[in-house]
């Protein structure tokens, strides 16, 4: 037996060796994670005997484990709780932003520089007639019941086994701990996912594409003009300085900051609507999501059970399941009703929980099953609040009320309550019963048949267990919430996939489904066509049916092939009855198609745990779906503002580097010095490009498919044509327009600037005439020089005025979209404020190399 054990934990822990190795190649290593936590569980304690279970076990069920065994497992096992997830020490972060993507472009600039000048219920019991509450492992809203006895192959569903995370809410019980820590279902799965290495995110692959691209560009440009710069004749430690000032002109220094920025700021409006945000880039990613796979259970519905429907008078009556109870209303003055809520009071064994009195009823907490909460929530509501009187009641028999099973109920009574007067319990109402029973049953909810009977004998313990009169039925299901088929249906209208993934029974999530809109009204499955045609499920051709509800076991026995079928031929899908390694099946089966996959639930419940809050990339602190799209809508949001931002930085560029390469091959004295890029790209192009992040999503944006990762890139052609081609342009030109009018105005046209810049520069010149003859020394060239790139900052400056208006919309009018946007406003005056500073601020001259402007571009005098 010890055998038997060794070799299954053997193999748990190579499985965890698959996932944490760090030397298989990363594709690989991904691949067996995942290849792994695709695996059923591989277990069999609850197959066995309970006397080969404490053999195996080498333990004792009166004594337990003996003090020197428990040591050992210690030892060998570790303590009774779950690996904490290995993160990423924060110094290594920081490294990776201060060396990574551009920032390794500014530090070969800087090394250049310094070579020019010189230098994370803690086990799994065998539990005996006991309810537990396993919605956080299943998704079932039902309190399932715990025996000896083995039920099922299937470890998540076999009655004998109660799980880590799961609460015992009925009973009492002795129980056999088989696994602690990691060796626990839970602690597998948590194992496995935290050890598995995340992809790139749709976000990081864009970025990194543009960094790649402007890298190529910086390299090419940079390399190439310090071969030029040989070639005409430059030395070295010039033609380097050309390579840092074309490196430092193409790389857009405050774009990533800026970046990150935006996405911060989406992450906190995105927290106020109660969706915490653990990595920034998944901001985006929920933008770009095609697909949403998402659990029922505390996300789709309220992970409350609450009574929906009662069936008295032989009609049905809707009860009401609203959050805020404004929903359905019946006549409550039926004497039926009466007898039905007294029975519900009286046999009901659930009650509410000290100082909950001032809270609304449905959000008090109780102690008891699930069921009979609902009951006792429904009768508070319906009756109000209940007080014990001794009342002088002639009548001295004994009340029999009973609840259970509507089935085994009706068979035990002969007559039926009906508009309070008792009647036969004919065929004809055994038909209407049965009727009602099946549709109510049909909803995916759960029924409970109540009957009272004033005839007990008390000489004898006994009761009576037949000639009973039938009261009525309640009904019970945890209700979808109310904000959720306004957003699946905001899903379709977005192009958005939505699937349902629960462990829950297939009636009940199917009428789930069709509560929310993930199944659409009108749309059949082909147990519904069969059933229609009254004919085989077999003899139905599956492509007839939109809808399609897919169980768990089978799906274990599908390939990947039939697996896509499913996922391409039907737009409505349900799978229920599904294990956690399930679920990861079927979200690989969505990427197959391409699909950005968005999982929410895992089945963790309302209160999710810690395991899953570590392992995800984003918590909905109120459970709730609709948050899932607001997600979207911001993560699209954040992407269109993106390409805003970018389109804005990048505009710069052109006027930067163009008077570096008219410097390099016109021997131009340089038009826009390095200090002065960076007083545009780390100053007054930062504000502007941050404050795009706050505009406003364009009347389109849930109205459109979702992205497609491979075309609609983050910077495309489209967007580099208008940067570079268009506006950059206008910004080169009117910087060098300036330039040339300054000069001019000074005495040196155009004609006598070409080819002049060795003497420009030169401090052996001290006498260099203009074109009129005038003598400059070289500090009134240099003086003149800063005006000139004082000048073309500035028209740089006033022409991004423009720019920041242009980027606002992508689609809209500027009309439409209106300057509404209080940010952009306070960047407009921001960036003009800061420009003004740096030109006129006192003592900038010697630092920035900025000199005070005249409106007149008024000349300067050649004698200062």
């Amino acid at each position: 037996m010890n055998n038997v054990k060794t070799i299954c934990f053997l193999k748990i822990r190579k499985v965890c060796r698959k996932v944490t190795c760090k030397k298989k190649p990363e594709n690989n290593k991904l691949k067996d994670g995942l290849d792994d936590l695709k695996q059923e569980l591989d277990m069999d304690e609850h197959k066995i005997p309970l006397e080969e279970l404490y053999a195996r076990l080498n333990t004792d069920p009166e004594n337990g484990l003996k003090s020197e065994e428990v040591k050992i497992r210690l030892e060998r096992d570790g303590p009774n709780a779950l690996t904490p997830p290995k993160t990423t020490p924060e110094w290594v972060k920081f490294c990776k932003t201060l060396f990574g993507g551009f920032s390794m472009l500014l530090w070969i600039g800087a090394i250049l520089c310094f070579i020019a000048y010189g230098i994370q219920r803690s086990a799994e019991d065998e539990d005996v007639k006991d309810n537990v509450d396993n919605s956080a492992l299943t998704g079932e809203s039902e309190p399932q019941s715990r025996t000896t006895e083995f039920s099922n192959e299937n470890p998540l569903e076999t009655r004998n086994l109660a799980f880590f995370s799961t609460n015992a809410v009925d009973g009492t019980c002795r129980g056999i701990v088989i696994s602690t820590g990691d060796r626990t279902v839970m602690g597998r799965i948590a194992n496995l996912a935290s050890g598995l290495e995340l992809g790139e995110t749709p976000i990081h692959k864009e970025i990194n594409h543009f960094i790649h691209l402007i890298t190529a560009v910086a390299m090419v440009l940079g390399v190439t003009f310090f071969i030029i710069a040989f070639i005409l004749g430059y030395r070295w430690l010039e033609a380097v300085i050309f390579l840092i000032g074309i490196i430092v002109a193409n790389v857009p220094e405050g774009l990533l900051a800026t970046v990150t920025v935006c996405l911060t700021l989406t992450a906190k409006r995105m927290a106020s609507k109660n969706c915490l945000v653990k990595n920034l880039e998944a901001v985006e990613t929920l933008g770009s999501t095609s697909t949403i796979c998402s659990d029922k259970t505390g996300t789709l519905t309220q992970n409350r059970m609450t009574v929906a429907h009662m069936w008295f008078d032989n009609k049905i009556f809707d009860a009401d399941t609203t959050e805020n109870q404004t929903g359905a209303r019946f006549n409550k003055s039926s004497p039926t009703w009466t007898a039905l809520a007294r029975i519900a009071m009286l046999c009901n064994r659930a009650e509410f929980k000290t100082g909950e009195e001032n809270k609304p009823v449905l959000k008090r907490e109780c102690n008891g099953d699930a069921s009979e909460t609902a009951i006792l929530k429904c009768t508070e509501l319906c009756v109000g609040k209940l007080s014990i009187h001794e009342t002088d009641d002639k009548d001295e028999r004994y009340l029999l009320v009973m609840k259970g099973a509507p089935e085994r109920i009706i068979d035990r009574c002969s007559t039926i309550l009906l508009n309070g007067k008792e009647k036969p319990l004919n065929d004809e109402m055994r038909e209407r019963f049965n009727k009602s029973y099946m549709k109510l049953g049909g909803m995916g909810e759960r029924l409970i048949a109540l009957f009272r009977n004033f005839k007990f004998n008390e000489e004898e313990p006994n009761f009576p267990v037949s000639g009973l009169r039938f009261v009525g039925l309640m009904s019970m299901i945890d209700p979808p919430r109310a904000a959720v088929p306004d957003a699946v249906a905001k899903c379709r209208s977005a192009g958005i996939k939505v699937i349902m993934v629960t462990g829950d029974h297939p009636i009940t999530a199917k009428a789930i489904a069709k509560g929310v809109g993930i199944i659409s009204k009108g749309s059949k499955t082909v147990e519904d066509i069969a059933a229609e045609k009254g004919i085989p499920v077999e003899q139905v051709n599956p492509r007839e049916a939109v809808a399609c509800v897919v169980h768990g076991s089978d799906l274990r026995e599908m390939t990947p092939a039939q697996i896509d079928d499913i996922l391409v031929n039907h737009p409505e899908i349900v799978f229920a009855r599904t294990s956690p390694q399930q679920k990861l099946i079927i979200v690989e089966g969505c990427q197959r198609q391409g699909a950005i996959v968005a999982v929410t639930g895992v089945a963790m419940g309302i209160a999710g745990s810690d395991v899953s809050k570590q392992a995800a990339d984003m918590i909905l602190l109120d459970d709730n779906f609709a948050s899932i799209v607001t997600g979207v809508e911001e993560g699209r949001l954040i992407f269109d503002n993106l390409k805003k931002s970018i389109a804005y930085t990048l505009t710069s560029n052109i006027p930067e580097i163009t008077p570096f390469l008219v410097y390099i091959g016109f021997g131009l004295p340089l038009p826009l010095g390095t200090i002065t890029i960076l007083c545009i790209d780390l100053g007054t192009d930062m504000i502007p490009a941050i404050s795009l992040a706050y505009e406003e999503a364009e009347s389109d944006i849930m109205k459109r498919m979702p992205r497609d990762p491979l075309h609609d890139r983050l910077v495309n052609e489209r967007l580099i044509a208008m940067a570079y081609g268009q506006i950059g342009m206008i910004q080169a030109l009117g910087g060098f327009f300036v330039y040339f009018v300054i000069m001019a105005e000074n005495g040196f046209w155009p004609s006598r600037l070409v080819g002049i810049r060795k003497e420009w520069d030169s401090r052996a010149v001290d006498a260099l005439s203009d074109s009129y003859g005038q003598e400059w020394t070289y500090k009134q060239r240099k003086r003149l020089e800063s005006t000139c790139q004082t000048a073309f900052f500035a028209s740089i400056v006033i022409v991004q005025w423009a720019d920041l208006i242009i980027c606002k919309t992508r689609r809209n009018s500027v009309i439409q979209q209106g300057m509404w946007n209080k940010y952009l406003n306070f960047a407009l005056f921001f960036e003009t404020a800061l420009a003004i500073f740096l030109s006129y601020c006192p003592g900038l001259d010697k630092g920035l190399r900025m000199m005070p402007l005249s409106l007149t571009l008024s000349s300067l005098d050649a004698n200062t």
